[in-house]
């Protein structure tokens, strides 16, 4: 049964945002709430929610609100129903007799319940409800938050499991984890046990807040917000929930209910209404600018509520003292254990300060936690570490960091602290839990027990480790799903054909080349367009033996753009013909791109901005994440675009044909997609920008992007008719007439306090641009010539002392200077 409507039981934050999500990926959605107008309302809001549940704000127009019960027959239109109501067993319970009651057989139904067992859930429902009932288990917020744990029951038909498992990975993005029906299922069981874990241990040590997250953050392979930041986020009041919830479905001798305290601090914050970030702030907030020393303005752990901060106040960063429960200023984190983190994670626990043992212990503690947890929860170690990758953003999960201690290292760590050593660590003695495999084949994991893909079977408590596990090495290798391509598999399978400081050329197989950055946030140089035309001369003189080219990465971004430092330096040494050559070696080199003899297919995710957006304008194809941010931001930093992307924005509005009226309507929103430095917050935002073109795919799963890219690239090079785009015929620009009318639409935004002075001298040269210059609609204007026009104008611009000060303020302090 494909699935074509899905309805969503519960219009909460939950509810709500995977009814966003469901819209985003094309399928018409029911949303329904016993409170009369909660649906409506919920949908309402979505267009005015940051971040933005919708990709496109036009989805909304795909969720249908509905009041319940009275809507409750509309349910049958239904192929897949999910429950996100409240956490109370006796009142899904109910609504589950009522669903029974009205959907259509053979309709899916689905809880999102993050702690309640499906065991519990399924207590006194028909054996027909039990057939179609499974756990989806979504992240929140859904759209943006990767994970989705599913369990199924004894009764639950296999159909059903490979249908929503299907849906959520093709249509929904979802990374999908089979775990077995075991309280907290795997990602917030092992994040509860670690955030309880590092609240110890920071109090223990006695580290401040900002001590704590500076350790438990990127020197442990984990997010930045580290703990503290990371439970301002979520929300404190949820910890009191969750930790109740878990506490109660574990077993006694859980280790997690052994290392629960009292945290007085922590009720006297969410009494007082300091929740985190949606409340008046938590471990951290934000006050109006003054003394910064936010003491105790009245009485209880905050020390009374923040002041108000009027407009334009800056707003100044606190942190809590754990001991006193006031806010203070932030204090400088000076641990000699984050500097030894640069030599490894061993350098880091094995350090004796207090970061290096607050890491050894909060590290010792979850990782032996989470190695019992097989197979208990899951039989293979990467379920688990894929749980917490997608699910709280680790870089790494338990296992891949055991391995970066050495398990050896742990087992004995263990032993140390008094804990007892998992059975699966004890079998791994002497072994890592990944390896790399010989001739090529897929990366390995310990133990080779259970299914490589495909949902966790079989008993789920006492099921011991296979006798004899530890003495026959036996390791199985990572399957990927059909349709899914990493370039990390490609890379552990040999060495690329061509590498240099900034760009790797790798085969990925028929006949198809992947051009991959790898500076640092793939940023753009001098280094990666040679790479680029490496490529474009090496594809036609291989005799056949590589057909097309995909562009590329598994980093965070696609590409930031230019690499500033190197443009800050030339810029500082007054190397102006060297800046200039750059500019026209990144215009040739696109040029190149956009008329080689094969198929180019860009592949982003993330952020494509600057250079890497105009990279994505000269390819012939783009199949593009879903989440892809794309921008031309050059205005941000007082320049313009000038690597061909001026040039093919105006080319393709001007060329699209739905431009009525003359070129000013199209070269109108030319200038202020570039002017206003404007980037989509999706790759559906971006085709209405005209960052990308509607022939251009787009992917809803970011592990599928180069196997559609791939596939895109073969079907071009398989098509007799491909050739490259051809230039097109010669422009008519109206010239000074249009700019005339672009910089009265500046002025008076400088008028109204909406454009800064810089802002209008950056303008001016960006509407010379988009204009065509001195011309006028009888000359005709060719593609070079607006090159030409580009590289003026960025050269006039990039000598302006604002503009030099945007530049240094952005590398400095990581964003535009409003100059």
């Amino acid at each position: 049964m494909a699935i074509g409507r899905i309805a969503v039981i519960g219009a909460g934050v939950m509810g709500s945002g995977i009814a966003a999500h469901c819209a985003n990926a094309g399928v018409s959605v029911l949303l329904g709430d016993v409170v009369a107008g909660a649906a409506a309302q919920a949908v309402a809001l979505m267009a005015r929610t940051d971040p933005a549940p919708l990709m496109h704000a036009s989805f909304a127009r795909r969720i249908t609100p509905l009041d319940l019960p009275a809507g409750l027959d509309r349910l049958a239109e239904a192929d897949w129903i999910i429950e996100a109501v409240v956490e109370r067993p006796a009142v899904k319970a109910a609504l589950y007799h009522q669903l029974d009651a009205v959907r259509r057989p053979g309709s899916l139904v689905s809880s999102n319940t993050s702690t309640i067992p499906l065991e519990t859930l399924l207590a006194g429902q028909s054996g027909r409800f039990a057939e179609d009932f499974l756990i989806t288990h979504f992240f929140n917020p859904p759209r943006y938050m990767r994970l989705l744990e599913l369990v199924s029951g004894p009764h639950t038909r296999a159909g059903a499991v490979a249908e929503v498992a299907a849906f959520a990975d093709q249509r929904l993005g979802k990374g999908v984890v089979f775990c077995r029906d075991r309280p907290g299922f795997i990602a917030n069981r092992i994040g509860s046990f670690w955030i309880q874990c590092a609240l110890n241990a920071a109090l223990d040590l006695g580290l401040g807040v900002e001590e704590a997250d500076a350790v438990a953050g990127r020197p442990m392979g984990l997010p930045k917000t580290g703990v503290f930041g990371l439970l301002d986020l979520v929300g404190l009041d949820l910890v009191p929930q969750i930790t109740a919830s878990l506490t109660a479905a574990l077993p006694a001798a859980d280790r997690y209910r052994e290392i629960q305290r009292p945290l007085p601090l922590l009720d006297r914050l969410i009494a007082e209404g300091f929740t985190g970030r949606k409340g008046k702030g938590g471990f951290y907030r934000l006050v109006a600018g003054g003394d910064g020393t936010g003491g105790g303005a009245g009485a209880g752990a905050a020390g009374g509520a923040p002041p108000a901060v009027g407009q334009g106040t800056a707003k100044v960063r606190q942190a809590i003292d754990l001991v006193s429960g006031v806010y203070r200023p932030l204090q400088p984190v000076r641990l000699e254990s984050i500097e030894a983190a640069k030599g490894g994670l061993r350098a880091l626990v094995e350090h004796q300060d207090r970061g290096g043992r607050f890491a050894r212990t909060v590290l010792v503690e979850t990782l032996g936690y989470a190695a019992g947890l097989v197979p208990e929860v899951v039989d293979r170690p990467e379920a688990i570490d894929r749980a917490m990758r997608l699910g709280y953003n680790w870089r790494w999960g338990p296992f891949e960091l055991i391995d970066r201690l050495g398990p050896d290292w742990l087992a004995e760590a263990l032993i140390a602290a008094g804990r007892p050593v998992p059975p699966l660590l004890a079998c791994a003695r002497g072994r890592s839990f990944y390896r790399l495999a010989p001739a090529a084949a897929p990366e390995q994991v310990f133990p080779a027990v259970g299914p490589v893909v495909g949902p966790a079977v079989g008993p789920a408590v006492g099921r011991p480790v296979p006798e004899g596990l530890g003495s026959d090495g036996r390791y199985a290798p990572i399957a990927r799903e059909p349709g899914v391509l990493l370039l990390s598999d490609v890379q552990r399978a040999g060495p690329p054909v061509r590498r240099n400081g900034s760009a790797a050329l790798w085969d990925v197989g028929d006949g198809v080349l992947c051009l991959e950055f790898t500076g640092k946030m793939n940023a753009l140089d001098q280094e990666t367009l040679a790479m680029l035309r490496t490529a474009c001369a090496l594809i036609p003189a291989s005799g056949g033996r590589w057909r097309a080219l995909v562009i590329h990465n598994e980093g965070e971004n696609f590409s930031v753009g230019a690499n500033l430092g190197l443009a800050m330096f030339a810029i500082n040494v007054a190397a102006w013909p060297q800046i200039e050559a750059l500019v026209a070696d990144g215009q040739d080199t696109y040029r190149a791109l956009r008329s080689a003899p094969f198929p180019v297919v860009g592949a982003p995710a993330g952020m494509a901005l600057g250079g890497g957006c105009e990279l994505l304008l000269h390819c012939h194809a783009v199949e593009a994440h879903a989440e892809t941010y794309i921008g031309l931001v050059e205005a941000g930093v007082g320049l313009l675009p000038a690597w061909g992307g001026s040039t093919e924005m105006v080319i393709r509005h001007m060329t699209a044909g739905d431009c009525p009226g003359g070129p000013m309507p199209a070269l109108s929103r030319v200038f202020e997609t570039i002017g206003q430095a404007k980037v989509a917050k999706s790759a559906f935002e971006a085709r209405e920008l005209g960052f990308l073109r509607e022939t251009d795919g787009i992917v809803m799963n970011r592990d599928r992007v180069l196997a559609a890219a791939k596939a895109r690239a073969l079907a071009m090079a398989d098509d007799p008719a491909f050739r490259p785009p051809p230039l097109p015929e010669p422009l008519h620009l109206p010239g000074p007439t249009a700019k005339a009318a672009f910089d009265l639409a500046v002025a008076s935004l400088r008028a109204a306090g909406k454009a800064t002075a810089h802002d209008t001298v950056v303008a001016d040269h960006i509407a010379t641009v988009v204009s065509g210059g001195d011309t006028d609609l009888l000359d005709g204007l060719e593609a070079a010539d607006l090159l030409a026009l580009e590289r003026r104008e960025f050269m006039a611009l990039v000598r302006t002392p604002a503009t030099i000060d945007r530049i240094g303020h952005m590398l400095r302090m990581g964003k535009p200077l409003r100059n």
